[in-house]
């Protein structure tokens, strides 16, 4: 039975042409982008170079304002640590959102243990934010709003572009977290006033391990203490060796983005497919906003582990790969409302340009089959279909 790969919002897989502009720089340009005195290390420098302005003319911005680093947790913990140390003058309250990811969460309650006052916006059943509350949550000592672009676990895309223009009239910082989002939608932060962005390679078919900050540059400098010290690469802010060939890889993988849309067509043909051969589904978020690659399925009255488990040849993902080993239910579907049985019954697909139609209808008809088996073998199903329980 073939392999199919349905995880991609975990990772995914590395693009070839990423891999052949890697190799030289694994092989024969070697050389440490920091020694300017020889051949292979001017060679490096050259390299990480273009990989930044590959990926500041995507995002429509300046060489200057991309800084690399290992990926998106890095990034977090590197934003809001630093803003709360630099800006304690001005404020020490942040506001984020109960779905974010945990990269975010933890760091946030470790500042709060700090002395950091954290604003927790809800969100509704679908799993959106409600803009005026936002609004209404900014205070004179709020000195940063910290807001995902799309969450991985359902999929829902928040208004980053009305979210931005609040924050630059209310003049308080926005960090956006956009990890799913970058080689998946658009994003020109030259129309979206974004102040703080972090992405990470691997979400785009870059290799794992690095990725970036944007820091816009505007008229009074943001001030971000450096994370790790040492010498003074990407402008004083990280210090440490650069990963030349990942950064090569990140800034290929970027260029060579191309929205497909067969992706999304081949969500919304999984989701038909599923509501079609499956009784007793919820498609979590189906009426918000979403990513075309995303959807997170409860199976009712049955553990998505499971599934999972008896689908060994599907990768699938019952949450964050950040979060998978723990056994509390999704704090994004708690968040959203959704009960205890239902977040243990859901799992997510994440498709990429690699999914064909064709993996799309086996895994369906594996899942179809898989559920209904399971099920069958279920006390809880049978109390259900007896009507004894909801």
């Amino acid at each position: 039975m073939s392999w199919i790969y349905l995880d991609n919002n975990a990772t995914t897989k590395i693009d070839p042409k990423v891999l052949d502009a890697m190799l030289p720089f694994l092989k024969e340009s070697y050389g440490n982008a920091s020694s300017m005195q020889h051949r292979i290390g001017r060679e490096a420098s050259q390299a990480v170079a273009l990989a930044r302005q590959q990926i500041a003319q995507k995002f429509d911005v300046k060489d200057s304002e991309i800084l690399f680093n290992s990926g998106a947790t890095e990034g977090i913990n590197t934003v809001l640590r630093g803003i709360a140390n630099a800006y304690a003058q001005k404020g020490k309250h942040m506001i984020t959102c109960q779905t974010e990811h945990k990269a975010v969460l933890s760091t946030c309650a470790q500042l709060e243990r700090s002395g950091i006052e954290i604003t927790y916006l809800p969100v509704n059943q679908n799993g959106e934010l409600d803009l005026q509350l936002l609004l209404d949550s900014i205070r004179p000592d709020t000195i940063l709003v910290c807001i995902m672009a799309a969450n991985n676990e359902s999929g829902v895309m928040h208004p980053i572009s009305t979210i931005a223009n609040i924050c630059q009239e209310k003049d308080v910082l926005f960090f956006c977290d956009a990890t799913q989002w970058v080689g998946k939608q658009e994003l020109n932060l030259k129309q979206i006033p974004i102040d703080i962005l972090t992405f990470s390679a691997h979400k785009f078919h870059g290799p794992k391990g690095v990725g970036g900050l944007y820091i816009r540059r505007k008229r009074k400098p943001i001030q971000i203490p450096s994370l790790i010290s040492g010498g003074q690469q990407e402008n004083g802010l990280r210090g440490g060796t650069l990963n030349v060939p990942n950064i090569v890889g990140c800034g290929k993988a970027l260029e060579i983005v191309d929205f497909h849309p067969q992706i999304q067509q081949y969500r919304d043909y999984l989701e038909e497919q599923i509501k079609l051969k499956i009784p007793q589904i919820i498609i979590h978020s189906e009426q918000a906003k979403r990513l075309d690659n995303t959807t997170f399925v409860a199976f009712r009255h049955i553990k998505a582990t499971e599934i999972m488990t008896a689908l060994p040849h599907v990768a699938l993902a019952s949450g964050s790969a950040c979060t998978s080993g723990l056994l509390d239910p999704s704090h994004v579907l708690k968040a959203m409302g959704v009960s205890n049985d239902e977040a243990f019954a859901s799992m997510r697909f994440s498709l990429s340009k690699f999914t064909t139609k064709a993996e799309v209808e086996q895994t369906v008809n594996d899942l179809a089959e898989t559920v209904q088996r399971l099920r069958s073998a279920s006390p809880i199903w049978q109390l259900y279909t007896a009507g004894l329980i909801n």
